[in-house]
C-alpha cells in the first residue's frame, strides 16, 4: 500500500507522574527530559519522511496552543492544530482527529501517537508503521505491542493471535496492568505491552465506535463539522464535543472490536510514565546514578537527580529519585512509582500553586518568571520574543515599575509611545492603559517591579489582544 499516513499527535495530558518538573501549565511532553528537545518534538521528527507521512495533525487543549506551534517552529514542521474544549480521554480525542483527518482525505490513514513517549530505535519503530499500513488498510485497527524488556506491572499487555500478513497478528485479547508474577507468565507467554498507539482507516476507527457509542460519535463529528479556524487553529464546536462520553480508546473501541491487529515492535519504546522510567533511559555511572543538572554521589548507588538549578548532593542512600525545581523538592523512592500521583492529589489540597504551574511561565509573547514576592510587592523577569508585545492592559491594584535588562522596548501609556534602551526604566501608574513591544531583532528583557494592594493575575484587564486571551 503506498497510501501516506495521516499521524495524530495527542498532545494534551498533564503527566503528574512526573511532579514538579512536569505540572498542569507546562506538562511533561513539553519538557527536555532527556536532551535539547522535548518528547513532543521528538515524536513530530519520527514521522517527518514525507515519503511514509502526510502533514501531522495535533491535538491538543487550549492551554497548551502556543507551546505546541512554538515548538513545532523551533524544529522547523507545521501542523494542523486542533483543540479540544475540554478533556474527554482518548476515545473523543482519537474520533476527534479520524474525523478531522476524513476532512483532508476520505480514504485517511489514521496513526495515533502519544507526545509524551519515548522512542529510541526510530528505524524499527518507522518499519512498524510500514508493516502495520497493510492490515490498516484492510480494515483492522493496528495497535504497536512492545517486545517486552521485563516483567513490567505499569503497562497492560496483549495476546497475539493467528497471524495476519508479515509479523502482524489478530488480538487474541488485551489484559489490564498485571501484579508482578502476572506480568512474569505474560512475558513467558510471548505477551506484549500495550503502547496505546494505534493505527487504522479514519472510516473503520469511526464505524466500530459507532457501533458501541453512536452518540458520542455524532457529537464529536458534530464538533468537528462546526470546528472555527482562530489565529491558525482548528477549535471544535464546544457545546458538540462536551457532549461525548469521556473514556479512553481501549474501552471505547478496541477491547470490544473483532477488527484489532497487532504489530510486534523492539523499537526502545517507554510511556516516560514515571521518575523510575527516566531514570531506566538515561546515562548512568558505575555505581547505577543518573543526574540532569549539577549532582554530588558519595556511596551512593542506583539513584536520579534531576535539578533545576540548585546542586544537589546525595550520601550513603540507595534507590532514590531527587527533583529539584526552584520552587519545590522532591524525594521519592524509585521502586514505588505509583505513589506520586497520590502525593501530587495532597498537594492539589495542600499546596495547588506548585501542581499547576512553575515559576517560571510561558506565555505567547514570551515568558514570566517570578523572582520575589513580600508583603504588598512581587519582582519578576519578562522576557518578551522579537516582534511579539502582551496585550494592552490595565490594573485597578497595582502599579508596575519596568527596567530594561537586554533589547529595546516600545511602550504605550495611554496615548503615548516611548522607545526605551537598556538600563532605562519607566513607571505606570494605577489605571493607566499600557503595552510592552519587542521591535528589535532580539529578546527584550526587563525587570518588573509591582507593588499595591493586590497583585493577583486577575487584576489584568486585557483591553486589547493578539492571542484573543480573555
Amino acid at each position: 500500500m503506498s497510501k501516506r499516513i495521516i499521524p495524530l499527535i495527542m498532545c494534551g495530558g498533564a503527566g503528574t507522574r512526573l511532579w514538579p518538573s512536569s505540572r498542569e501549565g507546562r506538562p511533561k511532553q513539553f519538557l527536555p527530559l532527556f536532551g535539547p528537545r522535548s518528547t513532543f518534538q521528538d515524536t513530530i521528527l519520527r514521522i517527518a519522511d514525507p515519503a511514509l507521512f502526510d502533514r501531522p495533525i495535533v491535538i491538543t487543549s487550549e492551554a497548551y496552543r502556543f507551546m505546541v506551534r512554538e515548538q513545532l517552529a523551533e524544529i522547523g514542521h507545521e501542523a494542523d492544530i486542533l483543540l479540544e474544549p475540554a478533556r474527554r480521554d482518548s476515545g473523543p480525542a482519537i474520533a476527534a482527529g479520524a474525523a478531522f483527518a476524513l476532512t483532508r482525505d476520505s480514504d485517511a490513514v489514521v496513526l495515533a501517537l502519544a507526545a509524551d513517549h519515548v522512542v529510541r530505535d526510530v528505524p524499527a519503530f518507522v518499519a512498524a508503521c510500514r508493516a502495520g499500513l497493510v492490515e490498516a488498510g484492510n480494515d483492522h485497527i493496528v495497535t504497536f505491542g512492545v517486545t517486552p524488556e521485563r516483567p513490567a506491572v505499569e503497562y497492560g499487555y496483549i495476546s497475539p493471535g493467528d497471524g495476519l500478513s508479515g509479523d502482524v497478528k489478530r488480538v487474541a485479547k488485551f489484559v489490564e496492568k498485571p501484579d508482578l508474577p502476572t506480568a512474569t507468565r505474560y512475558v513467558e507467554a510471548g505477551y506484549l505491552w500495550n503502547s496505546g498507539n494505534f493505527m487504522f482507516r479514519a472510516t473503520t476507527l469511526l464505524d466500530e465506535y459507532r457501533s458501541v457509542d453512536a452518540d458520542s460519535v455524532t457529537t464529536i463529528s458534530d464538533a468537528v463539522t462546526k470546528a472555527g479556524r482562530d489565529l491558525g487553529f482548528f477549535t471544535l464546536d464546544a457545546d458538540a464535543f462536551k457532549q461525548a462520553r469521556a473514556i479512553s480508546v481501549d474501552y471505547a473501541v478496541m477491547e470490544k472490536t473483532a477488527k484489532a491487529a497487532v504489530v510486534p515492535v523492539s523499537c526502545g519504546w517507554s510511556d516516560v510514565g514515571s521518575w523510575l522510567a527516566v531514570w531506566e533511559l538515561s546515562a548512568k555511572d558505575a555505581h547505577g546514578n543518573a543526574a540532569q543538572g549539577v549532582a554530588v554521589f558519595e556511596d551512593t548507588r542506583n539513584c536520579h537527580v534531576a535539578s533545576d538549578g540548585p546542586t544537589v548532593a546525595l550520601e550513603g542512600v540507595d534507590d532514590l529519585v531527587v527533583v529539584a525545581t526552584q520552587d519545590a523538592v522532591l524525594v521519592s523512592r524509585q521502586k514505588d512509582p505509583n505513589n506520586l500521583k497520590r502525593l501530587v492529589t495532597k498537594l492539589k489540597v495542600a499546596a495547588p500553586r506548585v501542581t499547576e504551574d512553575h515559576l517560571k511561565t510561558h506565555r505567547p509573547w514570551g515568558s514570566v518568571q517570578a523572582l520575589e514576592t513580600g508583603e504588598r510587592y512581587q519582582v519578576k523577569r519578562l522576557v518578551v520574543k522579537a516582534g511579539e508585545r502582551i496585550s494592552l492592559q490595565m490594573h485597578h491594584h497595582r502599579s508596575e515599575h519596568w527596567i530594561v535588562v537586554r533589547g529595546t522596548a516600545k511602550v504605550t501609556l495611554n496615548d503615548q509611545v516611548k522607545v526605551m534602551q537598556e538600563n532605562e526604566s519607566i513607571y505606570i501608574p494605577i489605571g493607566v492603559s499600557h503595552r510592552l513591544e519587542n521591535p528589535g531583532k532580539i529578546p527584550l528583557e526587563l525587570i518588573e517591579v509591582q507593588t499595591g494592594s493586590y497583585l493577583g493575575e486577575d487584576d489584568i484587564v486585557r483591553i486589547e489582544d493578539d492571542y484573543k486571551r480573555t
